[in-house]
């Protein structure tokens, strides 16, 4: 994509400045003939802010497009965590966990993996691994306090992930591949 625009903008110059000695000829050869230095001069004048222009309403709709992608990375990450929390709080208010739980909550680790930062990531690992413990009788009962002391911490690392503080600093390509790994593995493992 660069490429291109870097070739756009070359034939935009050599345009431009092809134009700018052609009007500069005319306007050499035209001084003998009264107001046609004038309209030589009015051309190049509105040719440059026509270049211009273009340049400026190029960049424009650059950072327009970037800024749409982020709105709507934004409001994926938003819905992501949003499924997240209200199978959550679902499956703490059942008696007895069932598969289709499970089966979403797989799946919304599975999105995680695409759309969260490192720090969301690693402590989601967290989250799973207490989740896997809860979990051996099949429900949530008796174990409210440690289910929302792990959401808690989940959910101090997702805000921080939607107000865009820059934490992934700290992580490498290959600690958030092992992360997800991780994350997979385990929110299959539940319940078994």
């Amino acid at each position: 994509m660069k490429n291109k625009q870097f070739l756009y903008l070359l034939l935009s110059f050599i345009t431009l400045l092809t134009g700018y000695a052609f009007l500069r000829y005319a306007y050499k050869v035209t001084d003998t003939v009264p107001f046609t230095q004038e309209i030589v001069l009015i051309i190049l004048g509105t040719l440059a802010t026509i270049f211009i222009t273009s340049l400026l309403l190029n960049k424009q709709t650059t950072v327009e497009i970037q800024k749409e992608q982020s709105i709507r990375f934004l409001e994926l990450k938003t819905n992501t965590y949003e499924k997240l929390f209200d199978l959550l709080e679902n499956m703490s208010m059942c008696d007895k966990i069932e598969e289709k739980d499970i089966i979403n909550l797989q799946f919304i680790t599975h999105r995680l993996a695409i759309i969260s930062s490192a720090d969301v990531l690693n402590e989601y690992k967290n989250f799973v691994t207490i989740m896997n413990q809860l979990l051996q009788d099949n429900s949530f009962s008796g174990d409210s306090q440690v289910l929302h002391s792990a959401i808690s911490k989940l959910t101090m690392k997702i805000r921080n992930d939607i107000i865009n503080q820059e934490t992934d600093k700290n992580y490498t390509t290959k600690d958030i591949e092992k992360i997800i790994s991780f994350n997979s593995k385990y929110s299959a493992d539940f319940r078994n």
